[in-house]
């Protein structure tokens, strides 16, 4: 089986990917996260990005609704697990579809990608149940854009109100009132980082980005994520944070 990628970079190789995946886990573990392995799901090739199977909150959990139907026994595999951390669960429903990596948190506050996987449906099921959370919700129509799946594959956010953007999106409205790092047009990819206990996990192979958050003050983890670019995937597809 063949996961489902909208670039053309190329078959990712089994055993890199294993140890791409390996070091991930390792620099998790390194920010003092514990680390819940899930086993594999051979029918379902996308499952590693589990990121898109669920939203979880200090207050409550949404399974999600992916836009791919390939991938919607995903969010049945997961659910049993969720529900061991989670009794305030929510879920949406059809017609409405939702990956989480057009989910962005920002403090208390969400951005929601309407994306190609993520319809209009989705996203105001879930920023319903966010408000009944205490959370606040923007929805951001990315559909128009044809360098970026997910509303994460162009969107961080790191702290203190700062964004890191890819270009096309540094001017939403909905950003205005946050400080913004705006990424050059060679080094998209690395939109998609990771901040985490004061660490900052980055695709290795950005040095324009690393070197301005490093100036920053950001302590910075870089990982190899070429086999998990192909198939679409970035640093927080692979993990659910909470």
């Amino acid at each position: 089986m063949s996961g489902e990628t909208s670039v053309d970079l190329g078959e990712p190789d089994f055993d890199r990917t294993l140890r791409q995946h390996q070091a991930y886990c390792e620099a998790l573990e390194s920010c003092g996260l514990e680390l819940v392995r899930l086993p594999p799901d051979d029918k379902h090739p996308d499952s590693t990005f589990v990121e898109d199977t669920a939203l979880l909150t200090d207050h409550g959990a949404v399974l999600t609704r992916p836009g791919t139907s390939s991938r919607l026994g995903e969010v049945e595999r997961i659910a049993p697990i969720i529900r061991d951390y989670f009794n305030n669960i929510h879920s949406i429903k059809e017609p409405g579809t939702l990956d989480a990596g057009d989910v962005c948190e920002a403090g208390d506050h969400f951005f929601i990608g309407i994306s190609h996987r993520t319809n209009e449906h989705g996203a105001k099921q879930l920023a319903g149940f966010l408000h009944s959370f205490g959370y606040t919700a923007s929805l951001i129509d990315i559909r128009g854009l044809s360098n970026i799946l997910h509303l994460k594959s162009g969107l961080a956010y790191l702290s203190d109100r700062r964004l890191l953007v890819i270009e096309a999106l540094s001017n939403e409205k909905e950003f205005s009132g946050y400080d913004l790092i705006r990424l050059n047009s060679t080094e998209e990819y690395a939109a998609n980082c990771l901040s985490l206990n004061g660490k900052t996990l980055i695709a290795s192979g950005f040095p324009t980005l690393k070197r301005e958050l490093e100036l920053l003050g950001y302590s910075i983890i870089s990982l190899e994520m070429s086999e998990f670019q192909k198939m679409d995937g970035g640093l927080s597809c692979l993990s659910l944070r909470f």
